[in-house]
């Protein structure tokens, strides 16, 4: 896993306005962020990547774009095209998402996720190669074939060259499916120090033996939510907005192995059915402040920074870090970066 000499860079999400993109970039690569990435939510994942393309030259990446639901194909032309745009600073950041929102918000098909996104990136990779190399196309696995790519369809080699593929992951199958094929694997956010060490590294040594690929062949990309603030009023606003994601995710079925590692699997349940009856209020008050210290970073800028080289420094050059639910200020933010980097 590549480790930079320099210190570990910094991505943050490109909030805001969805029409005010390009602005909102421009006032984050003033903060001295190294990347910005964008989220699956009410918008889509890729246009507010586009639109910032054309106001900054940083790295840019999907974070993550569900790809069950889209044809290989599709994915293959959107990343090529933001390689074109972004000059060779894309990265496509691929998910699978959970299976009731697969099929009863895409309305798609939804088995064996791990295997399916495996296939995914593998499909993703052959097609940008075929262009890339003028080489036929010819992919015949299990869930999807790729084996007609007339010349009218063909955008030809990539100035940039083919973008990096990244598969986000969190359990041990779709970590080691992540560590096989992908260029980078995207920590889920929902992590802890003991997580990421006890389960995450044990399965991407498993990925990578299998493939018979070396460490510095895949890298390794952290994501950590981030409570910061320097008044006791900011990081008392930072902690409620923190503590209600962590309740959100902790809620989900697929992030009960995170709970289960510290001891705490039987609170999952009990707010897999707060979210259901929408007492949101309810489930942020499971959320003890031993959870939250261990599934976030709390504190000022620097002692956040700390906290997330000691967790990854190790393993990792870069780190995505989310500020959810609160008014985070962009000194903050300029300052974390800067903490982090040096």
């Amino acid at each position: 896993m590549r480790r930079a000499a320099s210190g570990m860079r910094i991505d943050v999400q490109l909030d805001g306005r969805f029409e005010e993109a390009a602005t909102r970039a421009r006032e984050l690569v003033v903060c001295g962020v190294d990347g910005l990435f964008s989220f699956e939510g009410p918008h889509d994942v890729f246009l507010p990547l586009a639109l910032a393309s054309t106001a900054v030259e940083t790295d840019l990446m999907t974070n993550v774009a569900i790809a069950l639901p889209r044809s290989p194909v599709h994915l293959a032309h959107l990343a090529y095209d933001m390689q074109t745009l972004s000059r060779g600073r894309f990265r496509l950041g691929l998910g699978s998402q959970t299976r009731a929102h697969i099929e009863k918000r895409y309305g798609s098909e939804w088995s064996r996720p791990a295997a399916r996104m495996r296939e995914t990136v593998l499909a993703v990779k052959a097609i940008l190669d075929a262009w890339q190399d003028g080489t036929r196309l010819r992919f015949e696995g299990e869930f999807t074939r790729h084996t007609l790519m007339p010349p009218t369809f063909v955008p030809g080699p990539n100035p940039y060259g083919r973008p990096e593929i990244c598969l986000g992951a969190l359990g041990p199958l779709m970590t080691r499916a992540a560590a096989e094929v992908a260029d980078g694997l995207l920590v889920m956010p929902f992590n802890s120090a003991r997580h990421f060490r006890e389960r995450t590294l044990p399965a991407v040594a498993e990925g990578l033996a299998a493939a018979r690929r070396s460490r510095d062949e895949l890298a390794v990309y952290p994501q950590v939510i981030v409570a910061t603030g320097r008044t006791p009023d900011e990081q008392e606003a930072a902690a409620r907005g923190v503590r209600g994601l962590l309740a959100f995710y902790g809620s989900t079925p697929a992030y009960r192995p995170v709970l289960e590692v510290h001891g705490w699997a039987d609170v999952q349940p009990e707010l897999n059915v707060l979210s259901k009856q929408g007492a949101f209020a309810a489930m942020t008050e499971l959320i003890t402040d031993d959870m939250f210290a261990t599934l976030a970073v709390h504190g000022t800028p620097e002692e956040c920074a700390a906290q997330i080289l000691d967790r990854f420094g190790e393993h990792a050059d870069r780190v995505c870090c989310y500020f959810p639910g609160y008014p985070v200020s962009d000194r903050h933010i300029a300052d974390l970066a800067a903490a982090v980097r040096s």
